[in-house]
């Protein structure tokens, strides 16, 4: 009977780690399902591009979007709306400038976590401007993105150009009340690669 309690143990390990995976796959369907998402496959460009979390006036780029990806510990999904996933992706041209949104979905066991990016690889500073004129008005947009465009002018010529936007991030489907930038450095300990408001690169 001795010989016998540590397989039973094992046994019950097993079952008990099984159901926490099974919980958590059930909470990951049910919240992809509620939000109208799918699983994607986002295209390279935006991969190994770098990005911004701050919509407003970023003071850092960090990146490239896969090494955030990689650095999650635990098990992580690409998903897009599900009426999303068979747009081209990127803009088509200046006059049809576009932006998706995808998500990093990351399946804890006691959480499930949304980084919500903006794949924004086809754009070049002067377009990243004129695209958020389109919604806010010439007027509003000049004075509070003029800034950061000059910024991340300066970070393209340094080599560190910025190809997406970690705009915002939700756990259990509640937003997360931080901002992505303070989340990210403080949190999640991922250093930025570029501090713009230096205008001088990171050394890790």
């Amino acid at each position: 009977m001795t010989r016998l309690f540590p397989i039973f143990l094992g046994f019950l390990l097993l079952v008990c780690n099984g159901t926490t995976a099974w919980a958590a796959s059930a909470k990951t369907k049910a919240l992809r399902q509620a939000n109208g998402l799918t699983a994607y496959n986002p295209p390279e460009k935006f991969l190994s591009g770098n990005f911004v979390a701050d919509e407003m006036n970023p003071a850092f780029i960090f990146g490239p979007v896969k090494d955030f990806a990689g650095s999650r510990k635990c098990p992580t999904t690409w998903l897009i709306e599900a009426g999303d996933k068979d747009l081209p992706a990127g803009p088509g041209g200046p006059d049809k400038l576009a932006e998706y949104t995808l998500y990093l979905e990351e399946d804890c066991p006691d959480r499930v976590v949304y980084y919500v990016f903006i794949d924004q690889s086809g754009l070049t500073p002067q377009q990243w401007i004129e695209w958020r004129a389109k919604f806010h008005g010439k007027s509003k947009t000049e004075p509070e993105f003029s800034e950061a465009k000059s910024k991340l002018d300066t970070a393209c010529t340094a080599g560190c150009g910025v190809g997406a936007e970690l705009r915002f991030i939700q756990k259990d489907g509640e937003l997360v009340a931080k901002s992505p930038e303070e989340v990210l450095r403080v949190d999640l300990k991922f250093a930025p690669i570029y501090d713009l408001n230096r205008q001088k690169k990171i050394s890790r």
